[in-house]
């Protein structure tokens, strides 16, 4: 089959390799469209979130200090595909039979450790994720396997493949909002309106918070996200963002602030915004450490600082929304690409000036 392969920091190639075998209680799957995330340009990016910090060199894949990456893989984590094969067992295991259509969570987590057994999967310290260790390549490949401890889940027949590839980014967006806790009476600010903050801004609406703020430097991304459900939408390269959120808070500044863009800069412009013990959740891969005015956060505004990850229980209700046409999924997938050019579909991403969702088609 063919499949992009990442054999080292830089060194992507598209070639062909083996269709794999499924064994016991797992699930050989053709992939019909996989989307590339942020992170997949982050890694080519070479982003020390994957890479790791200076340090000492990796004996795996050459590269400075602590390495979440395990070489050689096939990347691609947000997907969708037909079940082609079943393995001893996976029938009954998964609960999906040959010719549904599926997807599955991101994360492969242990099912043993404390946080797996409090349901807290996301935060599992013995975990792979689709796409980044060679123990569960990914799907920018003709054909995946969904391993044994794999969190699948069917999708309902209205769904497209293309549609339902959006599920794993929503999922997460949802999860983000979750962890706000967003109120009635609440003004929320989500940071960014790329794929997973379109989702945050379509699944906030669903909390009827008082006011929904949309930013972004993009005003025809600021469009998508009226249609996702915002109030008001904002550019702040054209506007005092403080200025328009004090006036429209009343002077206190929004309550939940929710960070979807991995730029430093929307780190520190939230805490500028954000009301005395407001609640900052941060949504985000970045490049690299991010200065922020911590006194700020304690000694002036007791803010409240949420860390977000992945989609846990989050899937169900994702797979609904899209399946309900809850979001304006044929404005946010802007491209699609044949597999081969995924290099230029990750660029395109990278740049995101003229796309929100890219996806590839094996």
């Amino acid at each position: 089959m063919e499949a992009v392969v990442i054999r080292a920091k830089g060194d992507y190639s598209f070639e062909k390799v083996p269709i794999p075998t499924p064994g016991p209680n797992q699930v050989l799957v053709k992939v019909e469209v996989v989307g590339i995330c942020a992170g997949d340009g982050k890694v080519m990016d070479g982003a020390e979130r994957f890479w790791g910090k200076p340090g000492l060199k990796h004996e795996t894949c050459g590269s400075l200090g602590t390495c979440y990456m395990k070489l050689p893989v096939i990347p691609g984590h947000e997907f969708s595909g037909r079940v082609t094969e079943l393995g001893e067992g996976a029938k009954d295991h998964h609960k999906v039979d040959v010719g549904d259509l599926v997807v599955s969570e991101q994360i492969i987590s242990c099912d043993k450790c404390r946080f797996c057994n409090q349901g807290q999967y996301q935060v599992c310290p013995d975990h792979t994720v689709f796409g980044f260790q060679c123990e569960t390549n990914g799907a920018m490949a003709e054909y995946m396997i969904f391993p044994e401890r794999a969190k699948v889940h069917k999708v309902p027949e209205n769904v497209t493949a293309k549609h339902a590839a959006f599920v794993e980014p929503l999922a997460c967006s949802i999860h983000g909002v979750e962890l706000g806790n967003i109120q009635f009476n609440d003004v929320v600010v989500i940071s960014g309106c790329g794929p997973i903050g379109l989702g945050m801004v379509a699944a906030a609406s669903l909390k009827s918070p008082k006011c929904l703020i949309a930013l972004d430097l993009y005003d025809w991304k600021l469009d998508v996200a009226k249609k996702c459900g915002a109030h008001i939408t904002l550019n702040p390269s054209k506007c005092n963002l403080k200025e328009e959120i004090d006036r429209l808070s009343g002077g206190y500044g929004c309550d939940v602030y929710i960070e979807a863009t991995g730029h430093g800069a929307s780190v520190q412009q939230g805490l500028d915004v954000i009301a005395r013990q407001g609640r900052f959740v941060v949504f985000s891969v970045f490049n690299g450490d991010v200065l922020a005015d911590w006194s700020l956060i304690g000694d002036v505004k007791e803010v409240r600082i949420l860390g977000g990850h992945l989609g846990p229980h989050c899937w169900p209700k994702a797979i609904e929304m899209v399946a309900s046409n809850r979001l304006p999924l044929d404005d946010i997938i802007t491209h699609t690409y044949p597999l081969k050019e995924f290099e230029k579909g990750i660029k395109m991403v990278m740049q995101s000036a003229n796309s929100i969702k890219v996806m590839l088609i094996p």
